[in-house]
């Protein structure tokens, strides 16, 4: 048996981060579906403390999703949590830029917000550990 499987990110602002990764992964956030959730609150289903609007868009405050790019890539949700992070991660995204300069792309991510930590290599390999907005590290190389 196989399974499939989506990577979330609890958040105290799950559109906000779902946009700034987007931007960062240059994949695009699912488009809400606005009529679906009048419907739901019209029915009694869901409540209107349960939507929020983004960007002029009615939306579940719950959180939010990118699309993948591609057929069968894991998608990536942002939930809704009440606390902050606190603690290091013990799962982070890796990154990778291609042919991209690293040091063009670390400068680009901190000026929307993300974090430098430190840098790394090993081998061939060359890395930077960030963090992004709300304090999840990643690494880029």
């Amino acid at each position: 048996m196989t399974y499939t499987f989506q990577v979330t990110f609890d958040s105290r602002e799950p559109h906000t981060q779902a946009d700034w990764w987007a931007d960062t992964l240059g994949w695009q956030v699912e488009p809400s579906n606005e009529d679906f959730i009048r419907s739901m609150v019209d029915q009694g289903m869901a409540t209107e403390d349960e939507t929020t609007t983004h960007n002029g868009v009615l939306v579940w405050t719950a959180g939010a999703a990118l699309k993948p790019p591609e057929p069968g890539a894991p998608r990536v949700l942002f939930q809704w949590v009440p606390e902050g992070k606190t603690v290091k991660n013990r799962v982070h995204l890796d990154i990778r830029i291609g042919d991209d300069d690293l040091d063009t792309v670390v400068a680009r991510l901190a000026s929307r917000g993300a974090t430098e930590l430190h840098r790394g290599n090993q081998g061939p390999s060359v890395w930077v550990t960030m963090t992004d907005p709300e304090g999840n590290e990643f690494c880029v190389g």
